[in-house]
């Protein structure tokens, strides 16, 4: 008992000691290599376990050079600044939180800010101010964090220092002695970085007086460990074989483990208030932790009230993978349970298709998301997928509360508000039976040279874009021009294709772009049904806004003329809009010459044979069916 309050007594004295920080910035500008900089100077790894960019343990993620999945590392730092007010002696704690960069990731973001006190802002020389690096910094000026500027990449040939310097200045009024100028690659001013992070991150807060409450901020699986919570200590103090409490789902957890991740998981005796660690629950199933949930002790859970978190992340984008092999589903299925215990933003429900057989309607975050976990899972798990082309989540108003008379309804899909929520076309009711449709809408940001503004506009306008408003960045040009933001809101089902693939054509690939969700709207969406010898191809058919629909009936219905083996007997393909047709074409017959025997004579003769042969066909097809191959579903479902 003893040496327990000593050890508290040490771990007091420490408090003051304890940095959290996450970096933020837009993809690609360095945070991991930076990271690797920062565990490298804190000796925090040894030279021989040093790789590049540690924190990115996915192997996906190190072939790419993309941070998927948020990481957290302790580091021991001695402070070599030289102000008088902070010790020169002892180590200071300083808690890393890496964060990815891409928009599809961004709720990973909000959950380092949520447990963070400070962040460093990295831009990179050559690049300057981006869409996303825009969106970080509002955010953590949400969370009231203290931000260091850092520019990076400062030894690259094509760097603009003094230009990007300027930008910082203008854009979000940092003064130019704030600004740290690192190269993550050569080590340059990290020494610099590590001192300003100690003398400008805010000490944590430390609260053990009050009931313990600690921030869940992400959630791992372990095999020995079960679901591992990373935790921000809020108030009060843990120690390893308390009973714990989740507050906001009512879990009672007996954690087999406590510590600290340096990235390793180390193991300890407490965690105490203002620290980053970790509880191994022990528990199977990683849903039973919920991120941004409220952690506290069992005896204390009558008086802590759980904390101001952040909403859970939603999926924006469904599609449906199947097995290209029908054998493989079992399989198939383990492997995405198992990729679902480190994903807590993937869900996925089983449906089955009568062209594709049994799979899974999945829902992500956006379409890196989705690429993402396709490739995981063929790759990790050594299976061949078809992904069917991406789809969002619409909200219909039914004229009839007797869903009895519906066929193929899904009650569980209907909310409290009585909408029914569907993701793919076999979903959609009978047309003559719904009162509306809504569609989510997204906040879009576009950051662009002024050269590109008339081609992105034509680009917005296209894809139903709602123009707000267009702001200059700066004043000042950069690289020979001035950089300005575009402001959209757009339904999401415009920008989950190949949106951002054009953005950067017509821009040449200068422009950048981030999107928020914002509400449902009422709008004119409909079914297309894609009929083919008069027969509905449920799989093939698909959910878009009227304005569209011809158009992409008519691409649907040539794509498949060249699928479709020909037949005896032409073969009509149809789009249509309940009973209206509104886009056909037709697969030629083979015909069998059967004139070649005539060699001569009246030509009634040879007419004859053609009208016999006419009537053959048109008997074959009053009792011919079209027998689609699995390739052709393949192919024609396939994303481009």
């Amino acid at each position: 008992m003893h040496d327990q309050v000593i050890i508290i007594a040490m771990k007091n004295q420490i408090h003051n000691k304890i940095r959290n920080f996450a970096i933020i910035a837009h993809i690609d500008h360095g945070k991991s290599t930076l990271a690797d900089r920062l565990m490298e100077e804190t000796k925090t790894v040894t030279a021989r376990e040093s790789t590049d960019r540690m924190m990115d343990t996915l192997e996906l993620e190190q072939e790419r050079g993309i941070t998927i999945k948020l990481q957290t590392a302790r580091m021991g730092y001695t402070y070599a600044g030289g102000k008088q007010e902070f010790n020169t002696d002892e180590e200071y704690v300083l808690n890393l939180i890496d964060t990815p960069g891409h928009v599809d990731f961004s709720y990973e973001v909000s959950r380092s800010l949520a447990a963070a006190d400070g962040a460093l802002l990295v831009v990179d020389a050559s690049q300057g101010i981006q869409a996303q690096t825009l969106t970080t910094v509002y955010k953590a000026f949400e969370y009231d964090l203290e931000i260091i500027p850092v520019l990076n990449k400062i030894d690259l040939p094509n760097a603009e220092v003094e230009r990007v310097t300027r930008e910082l200045e203008e854009v979000f009024a940092f003064d130019r002695s704030e600004i740290i100028k690192t190269s993550a690659k050569t080590g340059e001013g990290i020494v610099e970085l590590l001192n300003a992070i100690v003398e400008r991150v805010p000490a944590a807060k430390v609260d053990l007086d009050n009931p313990t409450r600690a921030l869940v901020y992400d959630t791992f699986y372990h095999e020995h460990k079960g679901v591992v919570a990373l935790i921000r200590m809020m108030e009060g103090r843990i120690e390893e074989h308390q009973k714990l409490f989740m507050i906001g789902n009512n879990t009672e957890i007996e954690p087999i483990e406590i510590g600290y991740p340096k990235p390793k998981l180390v193991r300890d005796d407490f965690i105490h208030a203002g620290e980053i660690g970790y509880i191994a629950t022990g528990l199977k199933d990683i849903r039973a932790v919920h991120v941004g949930d409220t952690m506290t002790t069992f005896k204390e859970k009558s008086m802590a009230k759980p904390l101001a978190g952040y909403s859970p992340p939603k999926p924006m984008v469904f599609a449906s993978l199947y097995p290209i092999d029908a054998d493989d589903f079992a399989e198939f299925q383990e492997a995405l349970e198992k990729l679902a215990l480190n994903d807590a933003a993937l869900t996925y429900t089983k449906e089955s298709s009568q062209a594709l057989g049994s799979g899974f309607l999945c829902g992500y975050l956006g379409l890196l998301h989705m690429e993402i976990t396709q490739e995981r899972l063929e790759r990790e798990f050594n299976i061949d997928l078809i992904t069917t082309s991406p789809s969002v989540e619409y909200k219909l108003k039914l004229k009839t509360k007797d869903y009895s008379k519906i066929p193929n309804i899904n009650t569980a899909n209907i909310d409290d508000d009585e909408y029914l929520h569907i993701r793919t076309a076999a979903e959609f009711p009978d047309p003559t039976l719904i009162d509306s449709v809504e569609e989510p809408w997204v906040k879009l940001d576009i950051l662009t040279p002024e050269t590109y503004i008339g081609a992105i506009m034509e680009l917005a306008q296209a894809n139903r874009g709602v123009y707000k408003s267009m702001e200059y960045v700066t004043d000042q040009q950069i690289s020979g021009q001035k950089h300005v933001t575009l402001k959209y809101e757009i339904p999401t089902a415009e920008i989950v294709t190949n949106f951002f693939d054009r953005l950067k054509s017509v821009s040449k690939g200068y422009a950048s772009m981030d999107y928020e969700f914002i509400e449902y709207r009422e709008s004119d969406v409909v079914k297309v049904n894609i009929i083919i010898n008069y027969e509905v191809v449920e799989a093939l058919s698909f959910i878009t806004h009227r304005d569209n629909a011809e158009f992409k009936g008519r691409t649907a219905a040539k794509k498949l003329v060249e699928l479709i083996p020909r037949q005896q007997f032409k073969v009509p393909i149809q789009a249509a809009i309940n009973q209206k047709v509104i886009a056909r074409e037709t697969i030629q017959a083979y015909r069998k010459d059967v004139t070649a025997k005539l060699y001569g004579g009246d030509i009634t003769r040879k007419k004859k044979l053609l009208e016999k042969q006419k009537k053959g066909k048109k008997k074959m097809k009053m009792i011919g069916k079209i027998e689609l191959p699995k390739e052709v579903f393949l192919k024609a479902l396939k994303t481009d």
